[in-house]
């Protein structure tokens, strides 16, 4: 079962108004769960967020929880030797199980995502900051980059900043890691190769995919040489960074994202707002015009009426 499938399960919540006010002592547990009982809560649990059969599921005994009548269970999925575990509650009658999710709130949501040394277009010093997963091969990240750029760059540029972060969605494009490995070496020399490169594999998207993965890769690299060449970067050490095809900064910024909730792409967030899928311009203008707002700084369409 993969990351996305299992973050799913944050989806649900459960509400105790009966606790509200209260702050009650941690109860011990209830005892041991009946195998009726803890079939009954895999089978609820697979039904509910559609685990696949290649997914196993198991139950830990009831624990003490923090949430008054309930005690904690930690359900873990297992597929090919991968595990991951994700906490529920269950009633001490045993008729209700629940899923509570926790949202850490201790520090910056920003401040949890790393750009440092990622290429940045607008100004670098704005208060309001966008940050856009971006997959190379999806077509809604080339819809989202299409809004931003240059319409709402040349309106928002000098007041905020874009950075491009990696997360390609490798189960379903097999060349968007390729795409995104040749973006990051053009990267390496020159940020105005890797827009430039960005801005070209988005618009022309399905040409560069061509009939096959491995057609799409020669694609890839033609435009990371002819994005050389314009740039004149060092070609040398371009081509070595291209055939070396190093996946360990991707990869990185993919576990982040997983850390973030990041399921889908495109996702943004702006100033700490998330922002899933190819939104249209007007909603992505007031959102970004929000987040200035919010930052002590007018929008461009405000300042213009000043």
């Amino acid at each position: 079962m993969s990351q996305k499938s299992l973050a799913s399960l944050s989806l649900f919540l459960f509400f105790l108004s009966a606790a509200a006010g209260c702050k009650a002592q941690n109860a011990p547990a209830s005892g041991s769960l009946t195998p009726e009982i803890a079939h009954r809560v895999q089978t609820e649990i697979r039904s509910r967020y559609t685990v696949p059969q290649s997914v196993s599921i198991s139950v830990s005994e009831p624990q003490a929880s923090d949430v008054p009548g309930y005690d904690k269970l930690i359900v873990t999925f297992t597929h090919d030797a991968k595990k991951n575990t994700f906490d529920f509650l269950i009633s001490k009658d045993r008729k209700t199980l629940a899923r509570l999710e926790k949202i850490d709130i201790s520090e910056d949501l920003m401040a949890k995502i790393d750009v440092k040394g990622r290429p940045v277009r607008g100004n670098k010093d704005a208060k309001v900051t966008i940050v856009n997963f971006d997959d190379f091969q999806c077509p809604f990240c080339s819809r989202m980059h299409a809004t931003l750029f240059p319409g709402l760059l040349k309106e928002f540029g000098n007041k905020v900043k874009f950075v491009y972060k990696d997360y390609p969605l490798v189960e379903i494009h097999p060349w968007a890691m390729h795409a995104a490995i040749n973006a990051n070496c053009l990267a390496a020399q020159s940020s105005d190769a890797y827009w430039d490169f960005a801005d070209y594999i988005h618009a022309n998207r399905q040409a560069i995919g061509g009939k096959t993965p491995a057609e799409a890769y020669v694609n890839l690299d033609k435009q990371t040489l002819d994005e050389s060449e314009k740039h004149h970067l060092n070609a040398a050490t371009l081509k070595a960074c291209v055939d070396k095809s190093d996946e360990s900064a991707v990869r990185a910024s993919m576990a982040e994202a997983d850390k973030l909730g990041v399921d889908s792409t495109p996702t943004l967030f702006i100033n700490g707002e998330r922002v899933s899928g190819a939104v249209p311009e007007e909603e992505m203008r007031s959102i970004i015009s929000r987040a200035l707002a919010d930052a002590g700084e007018k929008s461009p369409a405000a300042s213009a009426k000043n």
